[in-house]
Formats: structure tokens, sequence, C-alpha cells
């Protein structure tokens, strides 16, 4: 599929993944729509970019959000309300009845490296390092939020053409390399780099009803820096 001025609606745009996305997509020549709680976050001007005001949880207008848009993106986390419950699944459940009436097809939802594929069990080692560090970092409640939305889209959306990237993000520095999809291999990736692949992969028909992770195929490597750290493994 070719994104040939494509309109992207955009949820979580004023988050490190979302604003490198927005800021490809306009370069690109596309059209974004966003749904921002708060727009002064959006430091990027365009006649391009229309930001609408409010809040995934009560936004009533759903279907006027949709008109006309192409492709949606959702890269939302909220770690603090997602521990309290479900954040993500009662939008979904929202947005994909909406998207079917409005005809909108692709939907890319970013969940997280250690969101778990429908029925099926993480590799031990990935399971061990999730309960560690993850429950650590006070991210188990978004793991949980990013798996019901997958067993909702499993179960209740295959007539819409969805694609769950399972991201490893690790820090906002520059660009490591080019990242390619992978059901096994994995690896640490900067936000600029997670935006970029999920801009790529909405072209790609083969990734539609996968969860599957990102890795960096081919690294970009300064004089300087040591070209035995690929921090890529397979879990």
């Amino acid at each position: 599929m070719e994104l040939i001025k494509s309109t992207f609606l955009v949820f979580g745009a004023t988050g490190r993944t979302g604003q490198h996305f927005v800021s490809i997509a306009l370069k690109e020549g596309h059209k974004v729509r966003a749904l921002v709680r708060n727009p002064e976050k959006i430091k990027i001007e365009s006649t391009n970019l229309e930001l609408f005001k409010g809040s995934i949880s009560d936004y009533e207008k759903m279907d006027e959000l949709l008109h006309g848009v192409d492709f949606v993106i959702c890269m939302l986390g909220n770690a603090q309300e997602q521990n309290k419950g479900l954040v993500n699944t009662p939008f979904t459940k929202r947005l994909i009845p909406a998207m079917r009436r409005q005809g909108v097809k692709r939907f890319l939802y970013q969940a997280g490296g250690f969101t778990r594929r429908y029925k099926e069990r993480l590799p031990i080692v990935t399971w061990m390092i999730k309960n560690i560090f993850a429950r650590y970092a006070g991210l188990l409640g978004q793991h949980k939020d990013n798996e019901a939305v997958i067993k909702y889209l499993v179960e209740e959306a295959q007539d819409i053409d969805w694609i769950v990237h399972r991201a490893s993000i690790i820090s906002d520095g520059p660009s490591k390399g080019i990242l390619k999809r992978d059901r096994t291999k994995v690896s640490l990736v900067t936000f600029e780099d997670c935006a970029r692949y999920n801009y790529e992969i909405l072209k790609d028909d083969s990734a539609i009803h996968t969860c599957d992770l990102s890795y960096y195929s081919k690294k970009q490597f300064s004089n300087t820096e040591n070209k035995g750290n690929d921090v890529s493994k397979s879990w």
C-alpha cells in the first residue's frame, strides 16, 4: 500500500514517539489530525496539521474526527492511569466501531515489547525481565491494558486492517538505524526510529493482523562508536 497524500489521525501526538511521527508524516507531504489534551505541547506549525483538544476518555465527536481519515495511529501510554485500570481498551472499543462507520480500515497500535501476543506466553527470559523491570518501573498495568486491546482486536476486529507494534523504546537519542519486523528479534530503540518504523509499517500489507517486535537490521555507526554494541537479541 502506498501512502500517497494521506490523512493520518494520531492519538498520542504529544508523546515522544508521537511528536516524531507527526513530524515525519508532515515532511512526507501528508495531512495529520490529532486529538490532544494540551495542544501547546505540539511545537510544529503546518497548514497540514489539525489539532483537536480533548481526551480519549470522553471525546464525543469520534465520527467527526475520523471523517476523511485514511490511517489511524495509536501511540498512547499513561502508566499511572493504566495501573488504576484499563484506559486504552475502552477507548479502542469506541474507536473501532467509529472507524467502521467512517470506512477507515487501517489501524496501528503501539504496545510494549513485554506485551504478550494473544493467547501466547512470553519466552522465559523475557518474562523474568518483565517481572523485574516492568514491575519496578510501574509498567505492569500498561502491559495488561495493551494485552486487553490485542485480545479485542483479535476477537472482534478482524474486519479492520490492524497492526500491533510491540516496541522496546529506550531513549530519545539520534537514530541508530533501520528497524525491521520480526516475531522474536528485538532491539532497544530510539523514539525517532520507532516513529519511522510505525510510519513505514503502515504500507506493509503483510503486517496486517500481526503483533510483532522490531529490531535493527542495519545499524548506523559514527567513526567513534564501537560496532560491537548491537543490543539486538532474540527473546
